[in-house]
């Protein structure tokens, strides 16, 4: 149930790992004679390397699943990553955009052009659900109940999850849906969204280059992406006073600790508002 962009950079990992392995040894060690010990010289060659920690940290977990099922199936008598504990990250927390800054960024795509109201549709769904780029881009036409605004999301694991659609953003979809067959679409295509050339959009490149265009057309400084919206919806929903469990439900976290993340960043802006606000901060 692995999204195929977790199965390239599980690819990716172990590949990394087997060429750490041929140049260190001369040539490939057989697969059982793997221990811990390679396992952690690797990660400190990784270290030493000065990638990022959530770089190591996922390749590692890379090699624990990998192992995990060798061991699991059989095929060895022990997993040699048991033993090799995980270096400790430290969660940034993530960039959003202030009210005033989403509003400007929603208000820059062209009405009156074609790809400007695709792209004000894109916009308004990402920060009215907070759903992840890759969810959106998997999205069919039947999957917007356009009568009760909701949409059926298809998230990590396959899991289904409905999200409600806001007011301006089934608006910015009900006017991008009027001129989308224009867009050379055949009818076999039932993409929500297309590129140009009528076909499903394949990937988020576009999609964040086209963002980061309209962020810098709404004089907006910070580095604005997709998932950029996804937070915004997580923060703004939470200093308005939503509960945690409903925004780990929309997001379609399987963790409420990865949820939690959010609460820091609403603490933030509460001692940001306090130091400006109290007389006697």
């Amino acid at each position: 149930n692995c999204s195929p962009h977790t199965i390239d950079n599980y690819n990716r990992d172990l590949m990394d790992f087997m060429k750490y392995l041929s140049d260190e040894f001369g040539n490939l060690p057989s697969i059982e004679s793997i221990d811990h010990l390679m396992i952690r010289s690797y990660l400190a060659n990784q270290q030493g390397r000065q990638l990022a920690r959530t770089t190591i940290v996922r390749r590692l977990s890379s090699l624990r699943s990998f192992f995990k099922y060798l061991y699991k199936r059989g095929y060895l008598e022990t997993d040699p990553t048991s033993a090799v504990s995980s270096p400790k990250i430290q969660r940034k927390l993530p960039d959003y955009l202030e009210i005033s800054e989403i509003e400007a960024l929603l208000s820059i795509p062209d009405k009156n052009d074609i790809i400007g109201l695709r792209d004000r549709a894109i916009l308004e769904l990402l920060y009215s659900t907070g759903m992840r780029v890759s969810e959106m881009l998997a999205l069919d036409l039947s999957d917007i109940d356009r009568s009760n605004a909701i949409v059926k999301v298809r998230g990590k694991g396959k899991k289904e999850r409905i999200i409600p659609i806001g007011s301006y953003a089934m608006s910015a979809l009900n006017d991008y849906l009027k001129i989308r067959d224009k867009l050379k679409v055949k009818r076999s295509n039932q993409a929500l969204f297309v590129s140009e050339r009528g076909n499903r959009i394949p990937d988020s490149k576009s999609i964040n280059r086209r963002i980061s265009k309209y962020a810098k057309s709404a004089g907006i400084k910070k580095n604005v992406t997709a998932h950029t919206l996804r937070h915004t919806f997580a923060t703004h929903l939470l200093n308005a006073g939503a509960d945690l469990r409903s925004v780990q439900e929309l997001l379609g976290h399987e963790k409420l600790a990865t949820t939690q993340i959010y609460t820091h960043v609403s603490a933030e802006r509460l001692k940001e508002v306090y130091e400006k606000a109290h007389p006697r901060a």
